[in-house]
């Protein structure tokens, strides 16, 4: 049985009994001299963002959607080996030669030759674009111990496609810098913008100072405001000056205003996109916005309601309407009749710890930040207050579990 490797990324790993302890990351093989390279087995990422190893030999079976093993996993965290290479991380994208012409890597096929051991036996190749694809035997292909200056990837986005931005910061963290800055170079603003968000500060850090600023300012304007704003916070005054000097004034504006908060404050933590509409809106309007995709749940679970103009800062706060109110009222209620009354909002110079204290008093996900004029200026959720009173480093998950 042929398996391609760049299909496996994301699929379940089952302990015997059936329970899901984590997914494929990538694939561990050894390379060796004019010999097919054996597959040692899996990276498996398992919570919190923890990557182990799990031997090949203690495999069950592959199969479409799930990875089972017998025995127990070992929860010590995987280190690459000086002999070892990762397919997905580092043979993917590598230009090799195949009778002689230049290929790029797109794919490899493993293969059980007896029990518990697997080799890798095909090589998936393309000369333009995949407009030309072949797949041809290990011992046709020469090249793979070159080491190369720009290896691309393609490859390597293809079998990342279907994580999500935090599983794919989780997979670029674990890749060497190069990989991981040539990584960032091939994908889109958006989707580079959404990773960005995910990774530790010193990669997004090294990651931005390698684009050209240009395009780093773009892909600052696709982050939300306050993640955007986190990340200037963390780069050098000039930098971060000429990166908001490069971003459209539109996109830049409501960045430079969280700046002015101090990091740790409400203002400085909160996102000013939340959910508003006006009291004249119906319970209708209201359920269509909070049902858009790119909407996290903290900030899809209310809607606040102000004076126009609805955009912040935004005329007077009036209230905030639950999304489980919203479900109770009739599709033509005005929200100027569903908001609570009981919630008060917190001003801008709430400390982190004011604002924790707030939410789990309340038993909120998110909370109203409203100004001295009674304008809502934005809105902190749990997800932002978690971000902060984490330990620094947290990300990495240096320390988890760890003996």
């Amino acid at each position: 049985m042929k398996i391609f490797v760049a299909r496996l990324p994301g699929t379940p790993v089952f302990d015997p009994v059936g329970d899901q302890i984590g997914r494929v990351r990538d694939v561990v093989v050894g390379l060796r001299i004019a010999r097919r390279p054996t597959v040692h087995g899996f990276v498996v990422e398992v919570q919190p963002r923890r990557r182990v190893f799990l031997p090949i030999t203690r495999v069950r079976r592959i199969e479409a959607g799930a990875v089972v093993f017998t025995g127990k996993l070992n929860m010590r965290r995987f280190e690459q080996r000086t002999a070892e290479t990762l397919v997905i991380g580092e043979m993917l994208d590598l230009t090799v030669s195949v009778g002689g012409e230049p290929m790029t890597v797109y794919d490899v096929a493993m293969e059980e030759i007896k029990p518990s051991v697997w080799e890798i036996t095909k090589v998936a190749v393309y000369k333009r674009r995949r407009r030309d694809p072949r797949i041809v035997d290990w011992d046709e292909v020469s090249g793979f111990d070159t080491l190369q200056k720009d290896q691309g990837a393609a490859g390597l986005i293809a079998a990342f496609e279907s994580l999500r931005a935090a599983d794919m910061a989780s997979a670029m963290h674990s890749l060497p810098s190069k990989r991981r800055l040539e990584i960032a170079r091939a994908l889109d603003d958006t989707r580079l913008a959404d990773v960005l968000e995910e990774l530790p500060p010193d990669d997004r850090i090294g990651i931005l100072g390698m684009l050209e600023p240009e395009r780093a300012a773009v892909v600052l304007e696709e982050m939300g405001p306050d993640d955007a704003a986190d990340l200037l916070h963390d780069l050098p005054e000039e930098q971060a000056a000429q990166l908001l000097g490069l971003m459209e004034p539109g996109e830049a504006a409501p960045v430079r205003r969280l700046l002015t908060y101090p990091e740790t404050s409400a203002g400085g933590v909160m996102t000013n996109e939340p959910v508003i509409l006006p009291p004249t809106a119906t319970v209708a309007e209201a359920l269509a916005h909070i049902r858009q995709q790119d909407l996290t749940p903290a900030v899809a679970a209310q809607v606040y309601v102000t004076r126009p103009p609805t955009e912040t800062p935004t005329g007077t706060y009036l209230g905030v309407a639950h999304f489980q109110r919203l479900l109770r009222e009739p599709p033509s209620t005005l929200l100027g009749g569903a908001l609570d009354p009981s919630i008060d909002p917190i001003k801008p110079e709430f400390t982190l710890r004011e604002v924790t204290y707030y939410l789990a008093n309340y038993n909120l996900v998110a909370a109203p930040v409203v100004d001295e004029l009674g304008r809502l200026v934005g809105a902190v959720t749990v997800d932002d207050v978690l971000d902060h009173m984490l330990p620094e480093g947290w990300r990495e998950r240096d320390d988890a579990h760890d003996d």
